[in-house]
């Protein structure tokens, strides 16, 4: 593993800012509906329906997704074992892998108290090609969300994730986390950024993009629309991700991102 990043910080700043404000925010919230008999009904009828509407979603992906296992994808599922006994993760999620239309993702959740990583079939297509150690990084992501909690914390600051930019903001900062630990646990600055680009582009293209080019393509896009749709969103943008894990590994010391075009 690599020396160089032992002494830094996995865990991003905004992400332990975001999550205490996110807390605060929340259990003030929770104190104010609990003090009126039809904020504790509103409160109830919100969590059963959202653990309704999630069981169903994680129910439908269990009895029709691919688990791996010893005998199904025996050599990704051995590389998911090797990968959380590195996160130092005691029980290993089941993965499951879904048809997915061509889209290009992955997410970790949660299925009543039993993690689970959630692998679409365009990324998990990988496995046929000599680009495993981006899917590699993929999967260390998820696992990373696992490793730091993110599922569970989210029931205790779920009034503040419901607040225009506060959610938004903390989940940016969970990203950038997972960036860094998958960059860290696979110690592969390169296929990380990589798995980053095929995000934007498409597993047949990314290793043809000039990532320079990416990086300084998007920070001189500006103003306001620019701004609002990365606010309001759960992810950073990719080519943010891409600079980030640059300025996190100390191969990579040049960092082309232009980042007075705006805070992360």
């Amino acid at each position: 593993m690599n020396k160089d990043l032992m002494s830094k910080d996995l865990i991003h700043k905004n992400e332990k800012t975001y999550f205490v404000v996110a807390l605060i925010v929340s259990i003030i919230g929770y104190l104010a509906l609990l003090i009126s008999i039809a904020g504790i009904f509103i409160l109830l009828g919100l969590a059963v329906s959202s653990l309704f509407l999630h069981g169903l979603m994680m129910a439908q992906i269990r009895i029709n997704g691919v688990r791996l296992s010893d005998k199904q994808f025996p050599e990704v599922f051995q590389k998911v074992r090797e990968l959380c006994d590195r996160m130092e993760m005691n029980v290993v999620p089941d993965v499951y892998v879904i048809e997915s239309g061509g889209a290009l993702n992955a997410f970790a959740s949660r299925f009543f108290g039993k993690n689970m990583v959630v692998l679409y079939s365009d990324v998990f297509d990988l496995i046929n090609s000599a680009d495993d150690e981006e899917l590699s990084f993929v999967i260390t992501h998820e696992l990373a969300h696992i490793k730091r909690n993110h599922l569970k914390k989210q029931l205790f600051i779920l009034p503040a994730m419901w607040i225009p930019f506060l959610g938004e903001a903390y989940s940016r900062a969970c990203e950038y986390t997972c960036d860094r630990m998958a960059a860290y646990y696979t110690n592969n600055a390169e296929a990380s950024m990589n798995g980053l680009t095929m995000l934007g582009i498409g597993k047949s293209l990314f290793k043809k993009v000039n990532r320079r080019e990416y990086l300084l393509q998007s920070s001189e896009e500006k103003g306001f629309f620019v701004w609002l749709a990365e606010k309001i969103s759960t992810h950073p943008p990719l080519p943010k991700r891409i600079d980030e894990i640059q300025e996190f590994v100390s191969d990579y010391p040049n960092v082309f991102f232009d980042r007075t075009s705006g805070v992360i």
